[in-house]
């Protein structure tokens, strides 16, 4: 059973998977495993030791692809997901990095910042016209490493 505020001094109790303060209840921390691999000590053990395993080889390829071609970070949340269904801790960071990024997407469609990024935009792409056009007039169509001392 869950409890839950919704700020107004009122405590709602819920049971997992119903409504607290008009949100989805989140589903409990811990093990995802079956309840027969649960009950076995070893095989439970067996089963997290096998989890780990594969999520750290999805973590490891992600973190590969970083500085290759290749969506790296979609693939290390991919790992931190595969973890996070036998660890609490993986839990909590999924979690928290869920809630930052729906943050920062609401950050983004302020207005204010919207017409900031853009103005910010537009002045660097003007600042780089202005070089490429210096670039042009001075070398011509060569490619940098070709530049004589002139």
């Amino acid at each position: 059973m869950n409890t839950g505020s919704d700020g107004s001094g009122e405590i709602a109790v819920a049971t997992d998977g119903m409504d607290v303060g008009g949100a989805q209840a989140e589903q409990g921390l811990g093990s995802r495993a079956p309840e027969f691999v649960k009950a076995r000590r070893v095989l439970h053990l067996s089963w997290q030791v096998g989890v780990f395993l594969i999520g750290l080889a999805v973590v490891g390829a992600g973190i590969v692809m970083l500085p290759l071609p290749g969506p790296g970070w979609v693939v290390i949340f991919g790992g931190m997901a595969i973890w996070a269904t036998e660890f609490v801790w993986a839990q909590l960071v999924l979690r928290w990095t869920k809630r930052k990024v729906t943050e920062a997407a609401q950050r983004a469609l302020d207005p204010r910042v919207r017409r900031r990024n853009l103005t910010l935009t537009a002045i660097g792409l003007v600042i780089v016209a202005v070089l490429g056009g210096i670039y042009l007039w001075k070398f011509g169509v060569v490619m940098p490493w070709k530049i004589k001392d002139q």
